[in-house]
C-alpha cells in the first residue's frame, strides 16, 4: 500500500498547472499506489498467520482486488472530477462522504507506525541486533520522518516513482534468486493454524491492496478517460498480481511459516547470500522511510480538504485555530508510534494485530465506496459493485473489536454532520454536479 500526497481519496481540481497523464504515465502511478511498504511484511505475516494455506487467501484476494479496479475504473469514467468522499457522499448520505475521509486518515496515521515496525525489521536484521530492538528502533525512525515532515519536506513525486520502481526490481530479484530453493516439505502441513486462520490472514493481506480509492483524482488528468482508464487499471492490476502472488508463493515455499518480519531480505539471503540481503535492507528501509513521509503528507492534505468549509467563499479564510487539527496531526502520530511501540516491545500488541487495524479501516472505506457505487453505477456494473461490496465485508467478519474505530468514525460523522448545515450545490460531490 501507498499513499501518496497527490493521491489522497478526495475530489482533484484540474488546473493549468497541472499537465495531462498519458497511459503509460498513469499506469506507472497506478502500480506504484498499490505496492508500497506493505509488500515487504505482509506476504511473510501472512504465511505466519495461516501456514502455506495462506497462498488460497491471496488468490481469493486478488480476485477482490480485481473486483475493486472494475468498480472504481466505472466511478472513474462517470465521475472524472470525484473522489471516494465524493463517491459516498453522492450514493450513499452527505454525511457519511467525510466519514469515509476520515476512516482513511485514522488508517494512515495508524499505518505510519506500521510502516516504520517494517523498515525497522529490516534494519535490526542488517545491523544484528536482537529483534526485540525493533520497537525502538522503529521509534526513531518514526521520530525522524515526523521531525521531517514538521518543517514542510517531502519526498517529490519522482523520487516516490523511483523508489517504487526499484522496489518493483528488488522483488522481482529476491523471487527469481530464491525459486530454485523451494523446498515441497515447506508446504506441509498445508494449514498448521487450522482453516479459521484464513479469516485473519485475509484481513491483513487487504492492506497490500489498498490504493484503487486513492488514485481516483488522477482520472481528470487523462485526456480520454473512458478509452484510457480499463487499460491503465488492467496493466496496474496485472502487474500487482503477478508481483504478490510470486512473492507470496516464493516465500511459502523457501521460508514457509517462519518469515518473520524481514521475508524479502530472507529470501535475498537464501538466493544470493548476505550481500544480496544487505542491498535488500537498505532499499527496504529507504522505501519504508518514504513511504512513512507519504503518509504523514498525504494525512494532512485529506485532513485539510475534509476540514475545509463547503462553501467556496469561505476558502482560505479559516484562522489559525482552524488549522490547528491538521497541523496537530504530525505529533499525535508521533503520540500514537510511542503507544504502539511500547505496547509491541512489552508483548502487549503483535504485529499481525497491528496491521489488522488499518486494514479494517481501509477495508471500510471500501465498503462504503462500493454500496455507494450500486446506487451510482448501472447495468452490469451495478452488479459487480454489489460483488465488491460482499466481497470486501468477508475480511471484515474476522477484524473484531478493530470495527469500533470505523463505527465510531461513521456515527461521528452522521451525529456531527446533523447539527452543520449542508454543503453547497458544486461542492464536488458527483451527485451535485
Amino acid at each position: 500500500m501507498e499513499t501518496t500526497p497527490a493521491a489522497v481519496g478526495t475530489r482533484a481540481a484540474p488546473t493549468p498547472s497541472r499537465p495531462p497523464l498519458n497511459t503509460a504515465a498513469a499506469v506507472a502511478l497506478y502500480v506504484g499506489a498499490l505496492l508500497g511498504p506493505s509488500v515487504l511484511l505482509v506476504p511473510g505475516l501472512a504465511a505466519e498467520i495461516a501456514g502455506p494455506a495462506s497462498i488460497v487467501v491471496w488468490l481469493g484476494m486478488l480476485l477482490v482486488s480485481g473486483l475493486l479496479a472494475i468498480v472504481f475504473t466505472a466511478l472513474g469514467i462517470r465521475f472524472p472530477d470525484g473522489g471516494m468522499v465524493a463517491y459516498v457522499r453522492a450514493g450513499l448520505h452527505r454525511r457519511l462522504g467525510p466519514a469515509a475521509g476520515w476512516m482513511f486518515v485514522a488508517g494512515v496515521v495508524v499505518g505510519a507506525p506500521v510502516v516504520s515496525l517494517i523498515g525497522a525489521g529490516y534494519l535490526t536484521g542488517l545491523l544484528g541486533l536482537r529483534p526485540g530492538a525493533t520497537p525502538l528502533v522503529a521509534a526513531v525512525l518514526l521520530a525522524l520522518v515526523v521531525a521531517v515532515n514538521l518543517f514542510g519536506r517531502r519526498a517529490g513525486t519522482r523520487v516516490q516513482q523511483l523508489l517504487v520502481a526499484v522496489l518493483l526490481v528488488l522483488v522481482l530479484v529476491a523471487v527469481a534468486a530464491a525459486l530454485p530453493r523451494m523446498r515441497a516439505d515447506a508446504w506441509q502441513p498445508l494449514a498448521p493454524h487450522g482453516w479459521s486462520a484464513l479469516g485473519p490472514a485475509a484481513l491483513a493481506v487487504m492492506l497490500s491492496f489498498v490504493g484503487w480509492e486513492a488514485i481516483t483524482p488522477l482520472v481528470s488528468r487523462l485526456p480520454d478517460p473512458g478509452r484510457q482508464l480499463p487499460k491503465i487499471t488492467g496493466t496496474a492490476f496485472g502487474v500487482t498480481a503477478v508481483v504478490y502472488l510470486a512473492l507470496a508463493t516464493v516465500t511459502i515455499g523457501v521460508l514457509g511459516g517462519r518469515a518473520g518480519v524481514a521475508p524479502v531480505a530472507a529470501l535475498l539471503d537464501a538466493g544470493l547470500g548476505r550481500a544480496g540481503a544487505v542491498v535488500g535492507s537498505v532499499v527496504a528501509i529507504a522505501v519504508t522511510l518514504a513511504g512513512t513521509n507519504a503518509y504523514l503528507s498525504g494525512a494532512t492534505e485529506l485532513t485539510r480538504e475534509l476540514l475545509r468549509p463547503s462553501d467556496s467563499t469561505q476558502r482560505g479564510r479559516r484562522p489559525a485555530a482552524a488549522r490547528a487539527p491538521e497541523r496537530a496531526l504530525p505529533p499525535a502520530i508521533a503520540g500514537l508510534g510511542t503507544a504502539v511501540f511500547v505496547a509491541t516491545g512489552a508483548g502487549w500488541l503483535s504485529v499481525a494485530q497491528l496491521v489488522a487495524i488499518p486494514s479494517t479501516l481501509f477495508v471500510s472505506v471500501y465498503l462504503l465506496c462500493t454500496v455507494a457505487a450500486t446506487r451510482l453505477l448501472n447495468g452490469r456494473m451495478r452488479l459487480v459493485a454489489g460483488a465488491a461490496a460482499g466481497a470486501v465485508t468477508v475480511p471484515l467478519l474476522f477484524a473484531g473489536w478493530n470495527l469500533v474505530v470505523p463505527t465510531a468514525i461513521g456515527v461521528g460523522s452522521l451525529v456531527i454532520g446533523a447539527r452543520r448545515r449542508p454543503p453547497v450545490s458544486g461542492s464536488g460531490s458527483p451527485g451535485q454536479r
